[in-house]
């Protein structure tokens, strides 16, 4: 008894210091966006909202955090689109090939993100299409559908394998037992893939830098607002966008880890 609940401090500290140790950084960022002082010491200075006026008064500013919103939502919705197609393809078919087709769909992610981006930077630069906001949103469907696809198809794990034959008994299409069936069961994960697929492209830097040029995301402003420059307004861009990832990131946790109800027998 004694040692199980010597297990269980041991445990509860353990994972504190890990979100201690993840969270420290984010924290002395938040609070040093208030600090009047231009360099991040202790103490800190007077309570300011000063870096948070300059940089939200800054149209580069403004014109990234729009593109931003604009890449992270069209790439949600692409890529999301793409691994419903792909869960639900390897939730419902067998094929010769289908070891190798979930390996290459799930690749994208396992691959460096400088391999990756200088990889895009390549290909797209083969069509005169690198440089553009487009550049940013296919490279960021690449990056992120094998995240859609990973959620959606634990969700359509739990779905009872009669449902949809049952359907089609019934006399329903294979498109109106999707419309019906399918996509209403697998919802909750759809809409998680969607936050969690923004929220990727939304603080993505490394692929956006190469293939953005000069149409820049948020997180490339930030990194060039810091080039050779200690600037406090980075600690009040990084908090906002800390704030609009972690929000859909929840969303989409407590989305995806929602159970299934008890389906009903076919």
């Amino acid at each position: 008894m004694k040692d199980d609940r010597l297990l269980r401090w041991v445990l509860a500290l353990y994972t504190a210091l890990i979100f201690i140790f993840v969270f420290a950084p984010i924290v002395a960022s938040l609070v040093f966006s208030f600090n009047s002082d231009r360099f991040p010491t202790i103490p800190l200075g007077s309570f300011t909202t000063e870096w948070y006026v300059k940089a939200f008064s800054n149209p580069e500013v403004w014109d990234a955090a729009l593109r931003s919103l604009i890449v992270s939502t069209v790439t949600a919705i692409l890529s999301t689109a793409i691994g419903f197609s792909a869960a639900y393809t390897d939730y419902r078919y067998d094929f010769f090939g289908k070891k190798a087709f979930l390996v290459l769909a799930l690749l994208p992610p396992t691959i460096p993100l400088i391999i990756l981006a200088l990889a895009m930077l390549g290909w797209l630069s083969m069509f005169n299409a690198s440089g553009l906001t487009l550049s940013i949103i296919i490279a960021h469907t690449v990056l992120c559908a094998p995240f859609a696809m990973a959620v959606i198809r634990l969700r359509l794990n739990q779905m009872d394998p009669n449902l949809e034959p049952a359907a089609w008994n019934l006399g329903a299409s294979e498109w109106v037992t999707m419309k019906s069936v399918v996509i209403p069961f697998a919802l909750p994960s759809i809409i998680a893939s969607l936050c969690l697929t923004a929220a990727v492209s939304f603080d993505e830097f490394a692929v956006a830098w190469f293939v953005s040029g000069l149409n820049k995301t948020v997180p490339v402003v930030i990194l060039e607002i810091l080039t050779g420059n200690i600037d406090p307004q980075v600690n009040a861009i990084g908090t906002a966008v800390f704030l609009v990832s972690i929000t859909l990131v929840v969303i989409a946790q407590v989305l995806a880890l929602r159970p299934a109800r008890k389906p009903e027998s076919a």
